[in-house]
């Protein structure tokens, strides 16, 4: 059993859970996730480990909240537990020794990007942080960013920082130079765009993915994805991949599989499920 010690609301369907789970916390590197039980019936959900206080034995769990699950988890509140939080998996980021990097956070994907970008800061890499949200509102991360390196932020009807989406200030800073890598996370739409967008550039692209996922260990399959014409796994080859070598249309595709019995478990689920589905 693991105790929430702290629950922050980061936007409107965007909840953080710092939960104690001290020996994740003493070993997780940047990139890797664990997979979440809220209770003994419950789904397993993979979340990314966006942050750890090692002397506190915690870690950070954001959660956005689209379907039943996910919705029901960031129903508790401090002093409630998880069941289960199994980890860390996954690989590490692949992360340079020395250099410029550009991350890119796309909505609840900059909480993703957080990590990588304090991986690279703590080896002295700079980082400039290019973050989105439809408004303001929806922006997270950018005061954890911002103590890592630069923070450009966008948004799409301008009511904070730049109007406009991440490629826009990320082509930017690509023509002007001095980018030896980029991490990108965010909605497959927007890692693809990303990826089509460095790649005349030459400009290696690190892309997090998020197919279905259920044990985390490589057994169910679930989480197959096509990098490089090859078969992997997401939860053990990855969760991150060469951007370039992605197909993006056969994640995409894989991605609304279970469309049809989610919103039907959201439609049990009541009102609050379904708006989080009709995005």
């Amino acid at each position: 059993m693991h105790r929430i010690v702290s629950r922050t609301q980061l936007s409107p369907n965007v909840t953080r859970l710092d939960v104690e789970a001290p020996r994740i916390a003493q070993i997780r590197q940047p990139g890797q996730f664990v997979i979440v039980r809220r209770a003994e019936r419950a789904e397993r959900i993979p979340l990314t480990i966006a942050d750890t206080d090692p002397v506190a034995g915690t870690i950070a769990l954001v959660i956005q909240a689209v379907g039943k699950s996910t919705r029901e988890l960031v129903a508790l509140g401090v002093g409630d537990f998880i069941r289960d939080i199994s980890g860390p998996l996954g690989m590490p980021t692949e992360v340079i020794e020395k250099g410029r990097a550009l991350c890119i956070g796309g909505g609840v994907g900059t909480a993703v990007v957080h990590p990588i970008a304090q991986g690279l800061h703590q080896r002295g890499v700079a980082v400039v942080s290019v973050i989105g949200g439809r408004s303001k509102e929806w922006v997270i991360f950018e005061e954890e960013l911002k103590r890592l390196g630069e923070v450009v932020v966008c948004t799409d009807d301008g009511s904070y920082g730049r109007k406009g989406f991440v490629t826009d200030a990320a082509k930017e800073l690509l023509t002007a130079g001095g980018i030896d890598i980029v991490y990108a996370v965010g909605p497959v739409p927007m890692m693809r765009a990303v990826a089509n967008l460095t790649r005349p550039f030459g400009v290696h692209t690190i892309v997090s993915l998020n197919p279905v996922m259920v044990d985390g260990t490589g057994m169910c399959g679930g989480c197959r994805v096509e990098v490089g014409g090859e078969t992997k796994f997401a939860c053990v080859d990855g969760p991150e991949f060469d951007g370039h070598k992605v197909d993006f249309d056969l994640l995409a595709d894989r991605l609304s599989t279970y469309r049809t019995q989610e919103q039907e478990a959201a439609t049990r689920c009541g009102d609050d499920c379904r708006i989080g589905l009709q995005k």
